[in-house]
């Protein structure tokens, strides 16, 4: 089944959305046409901000990055991959995005990559917990999302 990029962000966003207010976050999507972080969450006294980075993919495909890794901010960045059937989620920080990137060059212009064997390693999935927690609950591990 093919779903329109649009659409596949979209389902990325709000799953990451989904995960983050689960884990006692305030999250508020940004406007999608805005480049940039996609969701800015605060804990629940309004003392701790993070800026996430929501990269959506209906397969297991690269994640393109542009053509320079400036764009590549926030504090975190979640990549969802096989959205369409059960979705994956990785959780790399901008250092670790920038550092596992691929360079390709085409006709000269430059292009950046993430490989799925950049991302997709124990370390990153499903490590929510690299986030951290937005509340004072002590830390639980979550109920499978199924």
């Amino acid at each position: 089944m093919k779903v329109d990029t649009q659409i596949t962000g979209n389902m990325g966003l709000y799953y990451a959305c989904y995960r983050l207010s689960r884990m006692g976050w305030n999250v508020m999507p940004t406007a999608r046409n805005a480049r940039g972080i996609d969701i800015i969450a605060y804990n629940g006294d309004g003392t701790d901000f993070i800026g996430v980075q929501v990269k959506a993919l209906s397969k297991r495909n690269p994640v393109p990055l542009g053509g320079s890794l400036d764009k590549v901010m926030g504090n975190f960045w979640v990549i969802v991959n096989n959205l369409l059937k059960e979705p994956s989620a990785f959780i790399l920080l901008p250092d670790e995005v920038k550092a596992l990137a691929a360079r390709g060059e085409k006709d000269g212009r430059v292009s950046y990559w993430l490989q799925p064997t950049a991302y997709d390693k124990q370390e990153f999935r499903e490590a929510w917990d690299r986030i951290g927690h937005g509340h004072a609950m002590p830390n639980k591990p979550l109920e499978p999302t199924r």
